[in-house]
């Protein structure tokens, strides 16, 4: 588990996944993720059953008051480069523009980076989606262009934005 002052990281649990459900079935919720609702307990049940085979990790983010109120997960793991990519969703809407968000993702890259010794954390981020753009840039996340009609949203194609985070870059944030 890693502990932050307003979250902690655990593991998923069985018990986690009608809320999580919920949460992919809320259009609001899911409007910036790659997939989009609908879907079924029994879809999640096989995602969790299937966990343990895939490479790299989902962590859930509690509040330290022990409430469930989002993902975060690491994907794309590359040992040789020494590199992945992370994706994160808080689906407690009142969670939003709270700090929680941001506090997860520091508490998971300073995990990465000195934990896994990794050398570059990516992500992708919907271009119209401000409010993590911003949550990303306070985490020391930087732009490296953009994926043009990377996808379809709303029966439109839309951009997404790559941003990164280099260890050479975290060292020196956690160094002040």
């Amino acid at each position: 588990m890693l502990q932050g002052k307003l979250v902690r990281l655990r593991a998923p649990e069985r018990g986690d996944l009608p809320t999580f459900v919920r949460w992919f079935n809320d259009p609001e919720a899911t409007q910036f993720l790659l997939r989009g609702p609908p879907m079924s307990l029994e879809e999640e049940e096989q995602w969790y059953s299937d966990l343990q085979k895939r490479e790299g990790s989902v962590f859930c983010i509690d509040t330290v008051e022990g409430k469930l109120i989002g993902t975060l997960g690491i994907t794309q793991l590359d040992w040789t480069d020494r590199r992945a990519e992370i994706g994160v969703m808080i689906g407690e809407k009142e969670y939003w523009s709270r700090g929680f968000g941001t506090e997860a993702i520091t508490l998971l890259l300073k995990y990465m980076f000195e934990e896994m010794n990794l050398e570059r954390v990516g992500l992708f981020c919907d271009e119209t989606n401000l409010r993590a753009q911003r949550c990303y840039h306070k985490c020391g996340f930087v732009v490296e262009g953009k994926f043009r009609h990377h996808r379809i949203k709303g029966g439109a194609f839309t951009d997404d934005v790559m941003m990164s985070i280099l260890r050479s870059e975290w060292d020196e944030r956690s160094s002040d």
